[in-house]
């Protein structure tokens, strides 16, 4: 059994949409209506079966395109959600896209509680868009946020991807422009990645060259914080006090529930995932496997997640949880030396500067293990 509000966030996936993307991996499918009615059965046992009564701080309903839904069928995936228990102060998110999400589906966001959204925006220019598969235009993007704020939501994210082989520098500046413009709480970014299986994969699309990722990258976190926008994940900026809760619960390795096609959940020490077989899911199989975590696999989890954040690990907070000093397990020294680390105030973290290159510091931490 849980431990009572041990588990604080829950993750739901709707893995339906009108239109599958070139880049996309996630655990997707076509809009099927009768498809649509039976998951939504099977997701409502599933969640009477996992769910323990805890109080909830975050419900993130992610995708697929959660908007891609019907808004009968909206209502009924609503429905089957206020099972979960939540706190007063719960940020409950749904994804969508600009094109899917209506005046009236709004209004039935606002109806059960949402306050936070999510777009995927990605890009504004027609020749990138046509590499991604996707369809954007402008004034559906200004009418539907202009919507949401009239309707009282002050907590918008907007999804932006850079890196394509069909963009350019000064692509990239008109994508950003466009984005202050809409002036969002938050925003995430994603420099594309050719993910086996997906459509880039199977044409055999190459991802750019890593200096001219590196430069972008940098062009984004530059002009995102000189429009007060705060770096304060990888790839995450956001207005003062608008961070994603949700997200953070990954990012300072607690547990959550995952449930849907596909989904993760972290619960009792094990790292647990859904099937991905639609047809498995309809016949109530909805699990896949389940990971056992050593102490080991914990610890190497805490710090990867971790220093994805600004502020990194708090060092008092990991020896209480595993009762034991970092530098007893971890030689990290000439890390700190050469100044890929930094140390302070019970801290550590990797400088801004050298976030483009996280992955590597972390590995050379793993690695640098203390003998015995």
């Amino acid at each position: 059994m849980l431990k009572k509000d041990k588990v604080r966030s829950a993750y739901i996936h709707i893995p339906f949409c009108n239109n599958i993307c070139s880049y996309c991996d996630f655990c997707k499918l076509l809009y099927n209506k009768k498809i649509v009615s039976n998951y939504l059965e099977e997701l409502a046992k599933e969640i009477s079966l996992i769910y323990q009564g805890e109080e909830l701080k975050t419900i993130y309903i992610g995708g697929g395109t959660p908007s891609a839904l019907s808004v009968e069928e909206l209502e009924t995936l609503f429905k089957i959600l206020t099972r979960l228990n939540r706190s007063k102060e719960l940020e409950y998110t749904i994804e969508g896209n600009f094109e899917s999400t209506t005046k009236e589906k709004l209004l039935l966001y606002k109806k059960y509680g949402i306050n936070r959204l999510s777009f995927g925006l990605e890009s504004i220019s027609n020749k990138n868009l046509q590499f991604l598969e996707r369809t954007v235009i402008k004034q559906q993007v200004e009418e539907v946020i202009k919507k949401a704020r009239e309707l009282g939501f002050n907590n918008i994210n907007i999804d932006l991807m850079y890196a394509l082989p069909t963009e350019t520098e000064n692509d990239l500046n008109i994508d950003l422009d466009y984005i202050l413009f809409l002036n969002v709480e938050h925003i995430s970014t994603y420099s594309l990645i050719i993910e086996p299986h997906t459509k880039l994969s199977i044409k055999s699309v190459k991802n750019i060259d890593e200096d001219l990722d590196f430069k972008m990258y940098n062009l984004i976190c530059e002009k995102l914080k000189l429009n007060n926008y705060f770096h304060y994940e990888i790839s995450n900026f956001s207005k003062n006090g608008f961070q994603s809760k949700h997200n953070l619960c990954y990012w300072n390795n607690q547990e959550y529930y995952g449930f849907g096609l596909g989904a993760s959940s972290y619960l009792n020490n094990c790292r647990i995932n859904n099937t991905k077989s639609i047809n498995k899911y309809l016949e109530g199989n909805f699990f896949l496997n389940k990971d056992f975590l050593s102490e080991e696999d914990k610890i190497e989890y805490e710090i990867m997640l971790n220093l994805r954040k600004n502020e990194g690990i708090n060092l008092e907070k990991f020896r209480e949880k595993f009762g034991r000093e970092l530098n007893s397990i971890y030689n990290y020294y000439s890390l700190l030396k050469d100044g890929f680390l930094i140390e302070k105030d019970n801290y550590l973290f990797i400088p801004e500067e050298k976030w483009y290159i996280s992955n590597e510091i972390i590995i050379r931490i793993i690695e640098g293990e203390v003998d015995g």
